[in-house]
């Protein structure tokens, strides 16, 4: 019994759907429940397949953008239901969707190319993201969606949580918060038989341990950040959650788009003049973007919307992180290293503009047609530098299901 959608990125509704049929199919060993509401009252949904004690928590949706953890979470979970050895000794329990406030928003149900990703592109500010929240937040300020993930944590105590990750362009790479022995060879071997690069020099792990290529180990909360200004620490991330019952989590990222150049472990002739010129580039870009706003805010007094908040908020990350990249030695010499700066920087006012677009044809401002043509040109840019090619959807989910998988059972022997 198949319920995986076939070629489309699944909507939120047909993920609950699939659940709910799967849990019906199965009632021996599956449960859908509530676990909680988005701050808009939308519910929060796991499935539980299995019985065991010893648990593993996979959750999806945590960026609204990267669509694609939805149907890996169904495809593991078929997998799971169907391999009598996942589950002989594991329970795994999947949340279909950690902030279904985003996903109502972001729309991708089967985009033809960066541009029209981004013409449905939404990705919060981080203190409404539910994974990343706590290291912007107090305590008593945390959204529900936080705070749901978090009890479930606290009642599974699970030894491994994956969560479900992706880029719009580049390549796979996993993110650790303990290292898990063994993990990079399955991975690479999965990587390589289904064409994806390995994103080597992920900028999203600068200055990280690496115990292969492209699986990166977290750095301990003590140590300083390879770029001090962004406001948000994964080592205060609801990642570190598990840690309080021995357990760790593996962040899988694949990408939508792959590209060639962030897999190049070549060294750079010369790595810190190449992200100066790229620290200049984001701050011209995110000029082009802030003068749109400026210009087009006093027709929008009275709007303060989600996309409006995330575009203001990726455009305010944009001067100390130009500071950061000029100043601060690169964390990295390689090709791949500087290539994943390179995209970063193409990415950061591309997706304000693309949300700040959103807001502008929604409120049928005259600002709209000219913001609509530069991000089609950088979207079009961007694919033509990297030279993006397809990854087929199906080839996304069987690579995030194998790299989930054998982290649960390489993370199981190291848990024994």
């Amino acid at each position: 019994m198949s319920l995986l959608p076939q070629l489309r990125y699944p909507t939120l509704t047909q993920l609950v759907a699939s659940a709910r049929a799967l849990a019906a199919h199965r009632p021996g060993l599956c449960v859908l429940r509530q676990v909680g509401v988005s701050r808009a009252g939308r519910p929060l949904h796991l499935l539980s397949v299995g019985h065991a004690r010893r648990a593993v928590l996979i959750v999806a949706g945590a960026h609204a953008n990267e669509p694609t953890g939805g149907p890996t979470l169904l495809a593991l979970a078929e997998r799971v239901l169907s391999e009598r050895e996942l589950r002989a000794d594991t329970s795994w329990h999947f949340l279909l969707c950690a902030d279904p406030d985003g996903a109502s928003l972001h729309r991708t149900p089967a985009p033809r190319s960066l541009f029209d990703y981004h013409l449905g592109f939404f990705r919060p500010a981080a203190e409404e993201q539910p994974e990343w929240s706590p290291s912007v937040l107090p305590p008593h300020r945390l959204p529900p969606e936080t705070r749901a993930l978090t009890r479930v944590i606290d009642e599974l105590r699970p030894y491994l949580q994956a969560t479900l990750h992706g880029t719009d362009l580049g390549g796979s790479w996993v993110q650790l918060t303990k290292d898990i022995p063994g993990l990079a060879e399955p991975f690479a071997k999965s990587a390589a038989q289904l064409h994806i690069p390995v994103e080597t020099g992920a900028s999203d792990a600068a200055g990280w341990a690496a115990s292969g290529p492209g699986v990166h180990v977290m750095p301990s909360p003590g140590a300083g950040a390879a770029y001090p200004s962004m406001p948000d620490d994964a080592r205060h991330s609801t990642w570190y959650d598990t840690h309080r019952y021995g357990g760790l989590t593996a962040v899988v990222e694949v990408p939508m788009w792959a590209s060639d150049l962030v897999d190049d472990p070549a060294p750079h002739p010369a790595p810190a003049a190449a992200i100066r010129r790229l620290a200049r580039r984001l701050l011209r870009d995110a000029l082009e973007v802030e003068r749109v706003l400026a210009e087009a805010l006093p027709r929008l007094e009275g709007l303060d919307g989600p996309l409006l908040r995330a575009a203001k908020w990726a455009l305010e990350l944009v001067p100390g992180l130009a500071a950061d990249w000029m100043h601060t030695p690169p964390a990295d010499n390689t090709m791949a290293y500087v290539g994943s700066v390179d995209a970063f920087g193409r990415r950061l006012p591309l997706r304000a503009a693309a949300m700040l677009l959103r807001v502008l044809q929604d409120a049928d401002d005259r600002a709209a047609p000219g913001l609509e043509r530069l991000v089609a040109t950088w979207s079009d840019a961007f694919a033509e530098r990297f030279r993006a090619r397809w990854v087929p959807l199906e080839h996304q989910v069987e690579h995030q299901s194998r790299t989930v998988v054998a982290a649960a059972l390489y993370a199981r022997d190291r848990a024994a």
